[in-house]
């Protein structure tokens, strides 16, 4: 009987989770697209501050750190995302516009 208990509440969950998830595909909320933005460009500056300054203690000049930045891996993805939430053409001469 105790498997039987244990079973029900684990389908219970799976169940549960399988709602969430099927929930989770709906389409999101322009609120939820706002917040996500919103995450993502606050990320996306820490980044672009932190690199600036190490670039700064380093001693690099200016044009490699703008050249690196416009390369940088997490950049040029959370720029992509941004662009595609935004539902924008990603663009590669716009990934360190912002910065």
């Amino acid at each position: 009987m105790g498997e039987t208990t244990e079973n029900a509440t684990a389908e219970g969950i799976s169940t549960e989770a399988t709602a969430a998830a099927n929930n989770n595909n709906s389409t999101p909320s322009a609120e939820d697209v706002a917040g996500v933005i919103a995450e993502l460009e606050q990320y996306r500056a820490r980044l672009v501050e932190d690199f600036t300054t190490t670039a700064k203690k380093a001693k690099l000049p200016k044009s490699m750190t703008v050249a690196q930045l416009k390369a940088h891996p997490e950049i040029v993805k959370i720029d992509s995302a941004l662009a595609k939430l935004r539902g924008e053409d990603p663009s590669p001469d716009e990934n360190t516009a912002n910065s």
